[in-house]
This record gives C-alpha cells, structure tokens and sequence, in this order.
C-alpha cells in the first residue's frame, strides 16, 4: 500500500484534563506499509476529549474517565477503529485503508511528498503494477489513457522507437513541447537523435526507452507550470516523475519476472491484386483481370516479439536498505531483421546515522541498448514502398531472367553478380527514388546505433532539528551513442553514390546537476507552515561528437566504410549541440489554517547562460495558489466524504536554445573555406514566457464508492523566437535573416478525473476510472508587424502544417479539387479533375483531437483479476501520403473497384456539362500520387479501440505449499482491435516524434497488436 496521509491535523481538544487523568501514549501507522500517520484523531469514547498524533504518528492522551475507557481512533481515508484501554498505559494503533485516498500522498516538484489535498495544481500518479499491464519497451507508452490531459504518440520505426508526449497542448511554435522527466528528483536528459521524414531518415529513439520499467515504483505526472514552478523553465511543459523503487524493511526479497509477448499486424492498407500493368509499365493499370499472387505483402512480414525478464533483490532493517535488478529485453519488429536489445543494472543503497539524524542514498544505473534496423519512412530507402508498389502481374529483373517475374523471385534474388563491375547490385526492374527491392534494403543497407548511459546521484539528508531538515543531492547522466548506416554499392543511384555511402555519428550526453533544500515544518497554534528553500546547479552538453555521411558523393572504393575512404568533397562535421549552464534559486511556503485551508506561494529565479550575450539571462518566475476543504469549512450531505476547491496562477519562462542566439560560422572542407553564417546574432532575445491560469475541485463519495477530480486550465505563451528574411535594405555584410520575438499562442482546456467502485463484496470488486481531455488551442498573434505571416512545420507533396494568426499548431493545408459556386468538382478538356495550384495551398483541417478518452478497468475476484482499458481519440484529421501514391500506382482496391464497376463516380462539370462518371485511371492518376489532391486523402481522426486486457491469477502459495512468498501469472493483450475507426490506417502512430508529423502517414510501419504473458515470482 502506498504511503498516504501526511500533515491532516484534527483539533479535537475540548474540555480540560481532571487532577486524576490516566495517561496512554502510543503510535498509529497504516497497514501494510507501518508508515507513520500523523493528524490521526484521537477521541475518547462518549466525551469530546481528545487528541491528535503528531509528526511521528505517535500521541499522548489523558483519560477523563479511566474506568471501562475505548479509544475512538479515525482518519480520513482509514476505516475507524475502536480499542479498550483495559488498564494499559501503551496503546500501538494499525489503521486500514477505507479506499476514500483524499490524503494520498504525492510525489511533487523536486522529489518533495505532499498530501494531495494540499496541492493547488492537478496532479495524477500511476503506480508501477498498472504500468506493468501493458509491458512496453518505452514505459511512456503505457501511461496512454490513463493521465487526463496526456497526449502520448509512439513512433512507426519498429521495435526501439521513440515516443512524444505533450501535456495540456503544444504551446510553441520553435520549442520541444515534451515535458521534463525526472528520476526520484533529479533531472534526466531525453535527447532524441534523428527522426524519419518525407524523403526518407530514421528514428534514433529516445533516452526513455533505456530506463527498466521492472524498477519503477509509481510515476506522477504535474500538469501545469504551477506543478512544476520549482523546476524552473525545464518544467514549462509539465514535469513527469519516474519513482523507482528500493529496498524495503524486512528479510531480504528477491523476485523474478519474464514476460514474453507477440507482435502482428492488425491495420495495413487494402490492397488490389487483379489487376496488372501494361507494356512493363510500373504501374498496375491494366483493366483486364489477372490470377496474381495475393500473399507476397502478408508474407513480408514478420511476427514480432518482445521477451523481457528481470531479477531484483531488497532487503532493509531500519537502518540500512539495498535494492539491486538487473534486466534484459530483447525485441525484434514485424519487418524484417529489425532488432532490439537492452541490458540494465541498477544499485540503490541507502544508511542512516546518528540516531537516524542523517541518512545518506546512493543509486546507480546503467543501460545498454542496441538497436538494428529501425523502419525508414518516407518515400526513399524504405521497403514498404516497393512492397506495396510491386507491378502485380509481375515485373521483368536486371540480372537478365526473360519475361515477368512475380514477388517471391524478387524476394530470393534481391541481389545479382555484375561482371562489369565485379560485385552484387540490386536486382529490382526500375531504378527511381520512389522504390527499391524491399529485401536489399533490409539487408544491404543495415543500419545499427548502440547506446551505453550511466546515471548515478547520490542524496544527503541531516535532519537538524525536529522541524528542520537539509537535503544535498547531485547526479550525473552520462551516454554515449554511436549509428552507423552502410549504403552497399549497386542500389539506388538517385540517394546512393556509386560505389556505395556511408553515414556515421557518434556523441556524447553528458548532464551534472545538483541541489541543496532545507524543508521547515513547524504548526502554530491552527496555522501549519511547511517551508522549502533552496538553489541548484546545472550544467548540460549535448550532441558532443563527429558526423559525416557523403549522401551521393560516391566513396572512393566501394563497399569500404571508414573516414578515410571518404572523398576529399564530403565534410566531417561536428555534432556539438552546445554547452548549458542553468543556476536557479527557489522558495515555497506553504501555509495552512486549520487543516482546511492552504495557501502555496513558490518562487523561482534562474541564471541561464544561453542568454549571457542578450542581458536578459536573469529572470524571475513566481506562483501562487490556494486550496480549501469545502467538507471541512461547510455541512455536507452525509453521502459527501470529502469536497475540495482549489486555484493557482503561475509565470515561467523558456529559454531559448543557444544556437538561435549565436549561429556560427561553418567550416567548409571541400573548399577549405568558411560557410559565413547570415543570421544576425540575436543579442536582445527574451525567453518564451507562459502564463497559467488553473481552478478545479475534487469530491469525494459514498465511502469512497465513488468520486471525481475536475480542472480548468488557460495558458498564455508569449515571446515566441520567429525568423525572417531582412529587407534588402537591412542586410548587411553577410546577413540576410533575423530572428524576433513575437507571437501569442492560447491553450485552454479541461480535465476530468471520474473514479467509481460500482461493485463490492467480500470477494469481487470492480473499480473504474474515466479519464476525460479537452484542449483548444489558438494562435492568437503571430506577428503584429505582419498579419499575413504564416509560420511552416513540415511539408511532403502537396501538403503543409502551417500557422496563420487566428489558427491553431495542427492546422494543416494542401491542395483541393477545383470546384464551381455549386460546389461540382471542376474538369479538364481531357477529363482530368482541376486542382488547386500548389503555391496556394488551402485550409484542410487541424490534426488534434477535440477531446481523448480513457476509460479503465479492474475486475477483482478472488484470487483472479480481469483489467481493461478503452481508449477513445475524437474528432480532428489525419492525412494519409500513403494512400495518394497507392491510388496513383493503381494499387489500393479502390482502384480495382473503380475498374471492376468501371467508372469513378463523382459530382463534376467538364464547361458547361454535368459530369457523374470519371475513367477510373484518368481520375486517381491525376488525384492521387505525388502532389496530388491532398483533400482526397484527410481523414477523421476518430478512433476507439480495445487498448489493453489483462487477466492475473495469484497463486495461493500456502495451499499450494510452494517454497515462495507470492506468485502471479497474467495474460496480456495491448491495442487488440478498433471499435469504430475511420482512417485507413492507425491515426494514433506517427511517423516521427516531430510536431509536424503526427497522424500523418507515409508508408508507416502498419499498427501491430501484442499478446502474450507475465510471470512474477517473489521468493
């Protein structure tokens, strides 16, 4: 049971103590984690005198009336209990939960626990055995639908992939809107590396993915720049807080958990395989039916899987404690050759001194992580394309086989032996940037990365005096990774040099922080003052290392990948991405009046050197928040068990990145000359600042049976760091952009926590939370000096996102059909739909939902558990690229539809003739493939689905007579099936972790289900 209660002071002392008062002291803890419970009331039976047990948990109490004398001993969220003193003058309490959980206690900012009926913010926390239903490599993933206001999207790269996270809404149009994550207080770094794009890159993955889920305890997410005030501007965003565990008082433990689950499709596109192409065409145009292979995309395809087991040790006496794990995974994708290993050791050890004045934490953890062949996307080097795009009535190969030949010879010929130039080369039938043999680019372009991190800290308490205690604690997160990709000569001459090419880099990470905080707590008569100060340091570098790639400058011997086969015209860069050093300041009081009413004011001021060139590198950030127990001030209901209301407002700021102040010249190597840089410094930049506004109230009912958690929030973000193209009069020497500040983006939104226990018996029970999301976000300035500015994100062929002021982040445009006043689609003399013109893009929607939904389940009977989680996304758009080529090439089965009833049906006008039927070639030519109609291809976002089943059986190890302490085996199944889904594809996989790419689709990795089993053994 998690540790809950702290700080709920209950003055009960009425009347006064008589000469001849027996006196009993003693301590009340809860069950099943003897944590003290302090504020617990203390009421002797049938008078109104009482007590309250202080800081400790412990209490004293003077009877009135010794004689046949019961304790009354209650708390909020404790069932009460009654004891006979019996003549004893010592009287120990163990209270039990009555699942009402108002005074759960919650890991906040800096690693600080708090009662969460003190806080003035939303905040939600997940314990690890939740989070352990799902068995994601990326433990972010399965927080998806059960944290209101947490968007999580994963990317289609296959096994290793890295995720986004957005909290409340994007609020800038040049920052990283993740979140700061945090590891049991301390900072950690979560680079991301590459990403896929619309030509082509791969996902690198995340720093995320190198943590062990086995070793996590709970994770807390704060949603809001109030939460997460003392953070500073890395917690601008929000602030996630990975708690992990460690080791526990009593004999020592040692628990093993495998877990091994199966990965298959369950969303690819439909495809047609009746209709061939003409003339050796690589299209599949033709209109008369064929009896061609069906399988060949079914079969390339791969099950996936994801094994993962872990082994811990704990023990503790009170005095000292040790926690040790160490786990392995090893994954593989659903394509072909991609693969996923990770090996992680973590030590935490912790000992206390001086009569348990002082303790003193140590933690150490390593990871390492490979990862070989993460899917490309895009158009170029990726195999779905040239899966999918295969002629179906076959195609004639380069190595000199006469006539046609289907897939499955592709497939074991990818290669052949050139004599002219005395090596393998491809073996496909067209040589273009839009598709490749699928099976020599799995396996003549292999591409692995390989990540090794430390993350040590150690932490320092002293408690000085009974209310005054000091906290020391510093930490060092140190990676270095490496990727490597190898271009074999003979593949595609449109992205491929001639005798092959070679991309390389490898850099390190490296983070030191530390802190110092004393923490006061003292009350005063009714007013409770907790107290916190304190500074810290922080000094990141990021991306320090060499990268080089020679794109389609050939190398000089082919096949041979090191530097010095490079050409003297391809240039070794550097990847440093710079040098942060971050001192900060910060404050928090927080005053309470009666147990009933609280006032929190923080404040925060930092020293950022990414702005020492600008005078603006110190700034002060301050919040101020007030929450009251409704149940407490006012007569409620009988059915009310506890009612809360709470507002705050806060400012934070954002530094900007240091390459946007300074951008340096570059050193040219194939000219032996510098790259002059032609942006002008931008020495009067202010950092982005966020103003937040939040209000919510909390009630609780039924015993705890049943209750909600409801917030409002309104975010202004202003100072956005905007480029632009100098006027020609302003350029000067070689400047020709500045950046400015500028803009005003709006979120607002609400959230809503709804808790339920519909069901309880002796041996079933049913919980159920709703988890509810609404965010709207609107930009409401972008540049004063120019309305008509629009701000892009990313393109592809006839689509954009792009910002206008009035819009929304998530807009996106592309190019429409042409059409009359009536609305008829416009045609051509030839019959070809008219479209827009791709310099005048227009308006197709926004990607972001209207609202989210999870809806979560836990069935308890007996030594059985059944738990299940729907996830809903609603409304909002999703585009499809994929789609538009497939219908281009004559692929898809709406092409073969079209020829099979032998007309496109539409609403057109060819001068000033009604048309109602197109040929079904002349009419998805033009609107689809590359840039074609992108209003044909945006989709509803809409989605629910099955997201997460899980069924548990623990073991009754004493019935059984098993030499263990406990087991339990599950069975798992994650993103099962779609209830209702619109998209011809998953809208909620994206192609990178890029703001611009999300529910965008450009021959993804098809969405996969995973199912398999959990075993947990403790010993």
């Amino acid at each position: 049971m998690k540790k809950l209660c702290l700080l709920f002071f209950v003055l009960v002392l009425l009347g006064t103590v008589s000469a001849m008062a027996q006196t009993i002291t003693g301590r009340v803890v809860s069950e099943g984690d003897n944590e003290p419970l302090p504020g617990v009331a203390v009421l002797e039976k049938g008078t109104n005198h009482g007590a309250a047990t202080d800081f400790d948990g412990n209490y004293t109490f003077n009877l009135q009336n010794p004689d046949g004398a019961v304790l009354v001993f209650s708390f909020m969220g404790y069932e009460t209990q009654e004891v006979s003193v019996d003549g004893r003058t010592s009287i120990d309490v163990v209270l039990k939960s009555n699942n009402i959980a108002v005074d759960e206690v919650v890991v906040t900012a800096l690693g600080i626990k708090r009662e969460a009926k003190t806080l003035t913010y939303s905040s939600q926390q997940v314990d690890g055995d939740e989070m352990m239903k799902a068995r994601d490599i990326n433990f972010m993933g399965s927080l998806s639908g059960k944290t209101a206001g947490l968007e999580i999207r994963k990317s289609t790269s296959g096994a290793g992939g890295s995720t986004r996270t957005v909290l409340r809404g994007s609020k800038s149009l040049t920052m990283s809107g993740d979140p700061l994550y945090v590891i049991d207080g301390v900072p950690m770094v979560n680079n991301k590396g590459g990403q896929s794009g619309m030509w082509g890159g791969t996902d690198e993955g995340d720093g995320l993915s190198q943590i062990n889920p086995d070793d996590i305890e709970s994770v807390s997410v704060l949603k809001g720049a109030t939460a997460a005030i003392l953070y500073g501007s890395a917690g601008a965003n929000g602030v996630v807080i990975i708690n992990t565990k460690k080791g526990k008082d009593g004999a020592t433990s040692v628990s093993f958990s495998s877990a091994g689950l199966f990965e298959s499709i369950i969303s690819e596109p439909k495809l047609q395989y009746r209709y061939g192409s003409e003339g050796g065409a690589a299209e599949s145009w033709s209109y008369t039916k064929g009896n061609y292979d069906n399988k060949f995309v079914d079969d390339f395809f791969e099950t996936g899987y994801n094994l993962v087991n872990t082994l811990s040790v704990s023990s503790g006496n009170g005095k000292q404690s040790t926690y040790f794990s160490y786990g392995n995974t090893s994954a593989g994708g659903v394509v072909p050759n991609n693969s996923y290993q990770k090996h992680n050791i973590t030590f935490k050890e912790s000992t206390k001194f001086l009569e348990d004045k002082i303790s003193l934490s140590s933690s150490v953890m390593l990871a390492t992580e490979r990862t070989k062949n993460r899917n490309t996307g895009g158009y170029y080097l990726n195999p779905l394309t040239g899966l999918y795009l295969f002629p179906r009535s076959g195609a004639t190969p380069w190595d000199g086989t006469s006539g046609a030949q289907d897939f499955s010879y592709f497939k074991e010929n990818y290669q052949y032996f050139d004599t002219d130039r005395n090596m393998y080369t491809q073996n496909w039938f067209v040589d273009n940037d839009s598709q490749s043999n699928p099976y020599w680019l799995i396996n003549k372009q292999p591409k692995e990365d390989l990540t090794k991190r430390v993350i040590a800290s150690l932490t320092l308490e002293y408690q000085i005096a009974k209310n005054l205690k000091f906290q020391a604690r510093g930490s060092y997160d140190y990676s270095v990774k490496s990727f490597e990709q190898k271009f074999y000569a003979g593949g595609n001459t449109t992205n491929i040099g001639t005798n092959g090419r070679w991309n390389y880099k490898k850099f390190e990470d490296k983070q030191a922080y530390a802190d110092g905080i004393f923490t006061y707590n003292n009350d005063f008569g009714d007013i409770s003052l907790t107290a916190i100060a304190g500074a810290s340091y922080q000094q990141s570098v990021f991306g320090d290392g060499v990268s080089v790639d020679n794109g389609v400058k050939t190398l000089l011997y082919p096949n041979e990948f090191y530097f010095h086969n490079m050409p003297d015209n391809v240039e070794i860069e550097s990847t440093y991405g710079g040098k942060i050093i971050k001192e900060g300041a910060f404050a928090n009081i927080q005053l309470g009046y009666k147990n009933l009413l609280f006032l929190d004011l923080s404040g925060r001021n930092d020293w950022s050197s990414t702005l020492a060139l600008t005078g603006n590198q110190s700034y002060f950030y301050p919040s101020v928040g007030l929450s009251g127990i409704l149940s407490q001030m006012v007569k409620l209901p009988d059915f009310v068990d506890f009612a809360k209301v709470r507002a705050s407002a806060s400012q934070v700021n954002n530094e900007i990145p240091w390459g946007k102040i300074l951008v340096l010249d570059k050193i040219n190597s194939v000219t032996n000359g510098i790259d002059k840089n032609t942006i002008v410094p931008f020495t009067d930049a202010k950092p982005e600042q966020l103003v937040t506004y939040e209000a919510g109230t909390d009630w609780r009912f039924l015993n705890g049976r049943l209750g909600f958690d409801f917030s409002y929030y309104y975010i202004v973000s202003t100072n956005q760091a905007l480029l632009r193209n100098l006027e020609s009069s302003e350029q000067y020497e070689s400047y020709t952009q500045t950046y400015y500040n500028a803009g005003k983006i709006v979120n607002q939104g609400v959230e809503l926590v709804l808790n339920a226990t519909p069901v309880k018996t002796n041996n079933f029970t049913w919980n159920s939370t709703v988890n509810f999301s609404r965010n709207k976000n609107k930009v409401k300035e972008l540049d004063p000096q120019d309305p008509e500015k629009y701000q892009d994100f990313g393109s592809s062929e006839g689509y954009v996102a792009r910002v206008y002021s009035g819009g929304s982040i998530g807009d996106i445009y592309g190019i429409k059909f042409r059409r009359n006043d009536a609305g008829q689609i416009m045609l051509d003399d030839a019959g070809k739909p008219l479209k827009t013109a791709s310099n005048d893009l227009q308006y197709l929607g926004n990607l972001d939902p209207k609202f989210s939904l999870g809806w979560n389940n836990s069935f308890n009977y007996k030594q059985f558990s059944l738990g299940f989680l729907v996830n809903a996304k609603i409304g909002g758009k999703a585009f499809s690229q994929t789609e538009s080529i497939l219908d281009g090439y004559g692929v898809s089965e709406r092409t073969a539809a079209a020829r099979d009833k032998g007309y496109v049906e539409i609403n057109g006008i060819q001068g000033t003739a009604n048309v109602t039927q197109v040929d079904p070639q002349t009419y998805y030519s033009t609107v689809g493939g590359r840039n074609g109609v992108a209003e044909a291809y945006v989709y509803d976002r809409t989605n629910i689905r099955l997201s997460q089943v899980s069924l548990s059986y623990d073991f009754d190890v004493e019935a059984l007579k098993l030499p263990i302490k406990n087991a339990s085996f599950s069975l798992i199944g994650n993103n099962l099936f779609f209830l209702y889904k619109k998209a011809p594809f998953d809208p909620e996989m994206s192609m990178s972790t890029d703001m611009n790419s999300q529910s965008l689709d450009n021959f993804n990795v098809p969405a996969t289900r995973t199912y398999g089993f959990n075993l947990k053994v403790t010993f």
